[in-house]
C-alpha cells in the first residue's frame, strides 16, 4: 500500500465479485468500456491507501465487464477488496486533439459567462453528466459566484462553450446567467 494518488485519475469502480474464481465486475467509464484493461498498472483506491494491481484476465459480457486480477484467484480473496475505485496515472492517457479535453481537466475550472454585453462570474465546474445529446457541465456557486444558483450548461463548443483555456483556469460560455 501506498499513498500515491496525487497523479492519480479515476477510470471506473469494483463493484462485486463475480463467481468463485476470484473474477470481479468493474464498472468502466472509458470509452469503450472494455478500454480500461489497457492501463497498466491499476491503482485501486482503499481505506488503507492505494494499491497497485495488474489485470491476468478480463472479459466483456452482456452483464458488463469483469476481471481476474493477478494473485487473486478465489472469491474470498476477491471479496477483500470490496468495492474500490480503480485509477490510473495520468500520464497514462493518450493526447488529445487540441480543443478535446478529458473530463478531469474541466472539473475545477471557473465558469465565466459573457451574456448581452456583460460578464458573469457563474461558479465553477463541480462534476459533467453525460446525456444522450451532449454531456453538461453542472456548475457550482464559489466564493466569487454572482449568486448561490446551480447552473447545468450544456457542453456544446461554438454554442454554449465559446473557450476553455485550462492555462488560465477559466471557461468561458455564452449562457444567460438566469437560468
Amino acid at each position: 500500500m501506498t499513498n500515491k494518488a496525487t497523479n492519480l485519475i479515476t477510470v471506473g469502480r469494483i463493484t462485486g465479485v463475480f463467481g468463485i474464481k476470484g473474477w470481479l465486475k468493474v464498472k468502466s467509464w472509458t470509452e469503450p468500456e472494455e478500454q480500461i484493461v489497457e492501463y497498466s498498472p491499476w491503482w485501486l483506491k482503499t481505506r488503507h491507501g492505494v494499491k497497485d494491481v495488474e489485470i491476468e484476465e478480463f472479459n466483456l459480457r452482456p452483464q458488463g465487464l469483469i476481471v481476474r486480477i493477478k494473485g487473486i484467484d478465489d472469491r474470498n480473496a476477491a471479496e477483500e477488496l470490496g468495492r474500490v475505485d480503480v485509477a490510473i496515472e495520468k500520464s497514462q492517457l493518450a493526447t488529445l486533439d487540441d480543443g478535446d479535453y478529458y473530463w478531469h481537466q474541466l472539473e475545477g475550472l471557473n465558469v465565466v459567462s459573457q451574456f448581452a454585453g456583460k460578464e458573469y462570474r457563474l461558479g465553477q465546474v463541480a462534476s459533467i453528466m453525460e446525456t444522450g445529446a451532449n454531456d453538461v457541465l453542472v456548475v457550482k456557486p464559489g466564493d466569487q459566484s454572482m449568486d448561490d444558483k446551480e447552473r447545468l450548461i450544456p457542453y456544446v463548443p461554438d454554442i454554449y462553450v465559446k473557450q476553455v483555456d485550462v492555462a488560465e483556469h477559466t471557461i468561458t460560455v455564452e449562457w444567460d446567467p438566469d437560468f
